[in-house]
């Protein structure tokens, strides 16, 4: 029995996503969580009770911690459990984003639910379970930021000034400044809000 736990946002869709992976007399749904910090919770109870997760299936944007934060803390405390992306983020970027975190599968929401269930099955097997499309696409063009510069892209992005940012970072104004000059001129567009929407267009942020 492959043992899932599912992370997802939105209620309808994580309740849809369980009552399809329980159909499969293989796959056991052992937990759900409605951001990724509460599926860390989950998985660190349900290690301690030797019976974490096979795979964590999660999507990317949620509050708190996002799909591919939760698969990097995953990979960084060396956790036995893989890690399969479902999102709606057809974009490259995310993908080498989320194969630098270490997943093991990145699907869309709109592919069949076999190719989930199959999909589970293969990355318990060891291997990868990557939408095809995406995979060639995905080294076509490279993401000039650095993670400084795409975290305090973000930010500047949802709204926050220099010194919100700098105090929420730890870091000075200035430093704050040059970052987003930084990412601007890589970007080669005007400001802080168009380095954002094409930063989030091409899946980097």
């Amino acid at each position: 029995m492959i043992r899932v736990l599912l992370a997802e946002d939105q209620a309808m869709v994580r309740g849809a996503l369980s009552a399809l992976l329980k159909l499969e007399s293989d796959l056991d749904v052992i937990g759900t969580a409605a951001d990724g910090e509460e599926a860390w919770t989950l998985i660190q109870h349900s290690i301690a009770n030797n019976s974490g997760p096979d795979v964590v299936v999660t999507d990317i944007e949620m509050p708190r911690l996002t799909g591919l934060e939760l698969a990097q803390r995953i990979r960084d405390n060396k956790l036995q459990c893989k890690v399969i992306i479902l999102t709606t983020f057809a974009r490259p970027g995310f993908l080498r984003r989320a194969l630098d975190a270490g997943v093991s599968g990145y699907l869309l929401k709109d592919a069949p639910a076999e190719q989930l269930a199959e999909a589970l099955r293969k990355v318990h097997r060891g291997g990868r379970a990557i939408d095809p499309q995406l995979a060639l696409e995905a080294w076509s063009g490279d993401d000039p930021l650095n993670d400084r510069e795409r975290q305090v892209l973000r930010l500047a992005g949802e709204g926050l000034s220099a010194s919100d940012i700098a105090e929420q970072l730890h870091l000075s104004q200035g430093t704050v400044r040059n970052y987003l000059s930084e990412a601007i001129g890589k970007l080669g567009v005007g400001n802080r809000i168009e380095a954002y929407r094409l930063s989030r267009q091409k899946g980097w942020l």
